[in-house]
């Protein structure tokens, strides 16, 4: 697909983003591409270290997530700080999507493909997922619904188009060969959720699931998506 003017990431948990789709946007952003993130939770549940607290976590974590971004030279980090675990499909989250995306008017949306059956899928990028489909189409569209976000001077907006990540029927592929080390980099910056400890460091497994993509598609690394174009 061409390479959009603007795009925003929805994503349920701080590293969800780098991890989805981190070697596009880096790629994207190099060429021209304004991207803003949307992180839906503060990520204050995410630990196996007994002494940490989520009032704690989520203070590194959204620290975390500002460096990764920084990284990759996101323009904006929209931080709506639900607690870990607990996205609710319902109109005030729905409406705060609405609202980013009528703020920001991207031409592409990328999120969490909320459709897995063949292994366990974490609630939050579930409902994250779903949620961000509908917002994009088509309560961001209609003016009807959401009424008072014209009050703030907002219009509503037409996406053209949805990729979601992690999806098990992906019918569009991205090569990450030249941003990879990027992706590889802004992930890093979550120190608190990766690690050498259990053997493998994270670049050791970005790059064996971007080559494992790449094979797919004739690419050495790459991102792999379910496209959803709702208009021409």
């Amino acid at each position: 697909m061409d390479r959009p003017d603007r795009a925003m990431v929805v994503t349920p948990h701080p590293d969800d983003a780098e991890i989805g789709c981190g070697g596009t946007i880096a790629g994207w952003i190099a060429q021209g591409t304004e991207v803003v993130y949307v992180l839906c939770t503060n990520g204050d549940k995410g630990t196996g270290d007994l002494d940490m607290t989520s009032t704690r976590l989520a203070e590194i974590r959204e620290v975390e997530q500002a460096e990764a971004a920084a990284d990759l030279r996101v323009k904006e980090v929209i931080y709506l700080r639900h607690p870990d675990g607990e996205l609710e499909d319902e109109k005030e989250f729905r409406g705060e999507v609405v609202r980013a995306i009528r703020q920001h008017k991207p031409d592409v949306v990328l999120t969490p493909d909320p459709i897995r059956r063949g292994f366990y899928l974490h609630r939050d990028h579930r409902i994250c997922g779903q949620v961000t489909i509908d917002a994009t189409y088509p309560y961001a569209r209609d003016h009807l619904h959401y009424p008072e976000h014209a009050q703030e001077g907002l219009e509503t907006h037409k996406v053209a188009d949805i990729l979601l990540w992690g999806t098990e029927e992906p019918d569009t592929f991205i090569d990450i060969t030249d941003t990879i080390e990027r992706k590889i980099s802004s992930l890093k910056k979550h120190v608190s959720q990766v690690s050498s400890d259990e053997g493998q460091d994270v670049g050791d497994f970005v790059k064996a699931n971007g080559l494992r993509i790449g094979q797919r598609a004739d690419m050495p690394y790459g991102e792999a998506f379910r496209r959803i174009q709702i208009r021409n």
